[in-house]
């Protein structure tokens, strides 16, 4: 009697659900769930909380405050394995400011698993602490001399932040 009651559905009487759920599901959520298909790497509630903490930050944010922000829903090595992958993806770049701390911040779309291309200046504010991507200065290009071999490029100025030059 209780296989009667389970039924086959058709294949399309779950489009009503799963409708549902998407329209539940936040635009920036969305963006980043086809974020992450767009790199082929998994979607994961904590991938996602990770991409949601760096885009709602105004500057990059360094491991130990994706830590401390993320508490005890994640541990360590989870944490580092999701920025990794994501480095190695092309979805963040890492900065390392002068104290050597790393910091990471959202990719732009130039950049793949192939190679970063945000070559831009990152501003660390001496006041606030807070390291900014300066998108709209760019590094310039440069040749190295014969037998080198560029990876990257940073550039870290350092000074005081808009906010922080106004506070006083």
């Amino acid at each position: 009697m209780r296989a009667a009651i389970y039924k086959r559905q058709p294949v399309g009487a779950f489009f009503p659900i799963i409708l549902r759920k998407f329209a539940l599901m936040s635009k920036s959520e969305r963006r980043f769930r086809e974020l992450l298909e767009r790199h082929h790497v998994r979607k994961t509630g904590h991938r996602l909380s990770v991409l949601g903490i760096l885009s709602s930050r105004e500057g990059a944010t360094s491991q130990p405050d994706l830590e401390e922000i993320m508490g005890r829903y994640i541990n360590r090595v989870t944490l580092y394995r999701i920025l990794k992958t994501f480095e190695e993806k092309g979805i963040i770049h890492k900065v390392v400011d002068l104290n050597g701390t790393a910091n990471y911040a959202l990719c732009t779309s130039d950049c793949t698993e192939h190679g970063h291309r945000d070559q831009h200046v990152h501003f660390k504010c001496q006041e606030c602490n807070r390291l900014y991507c300066v998108d709209t200065v760019r590094i310039p290009s440069f040749k190295m001399p014969e037998g080198f071999e560029m990876d990257a490029i940073h550039l870290v100025v350092s000074g005081k932040c808009p906010k922080c030059s106004t506070d006083k």
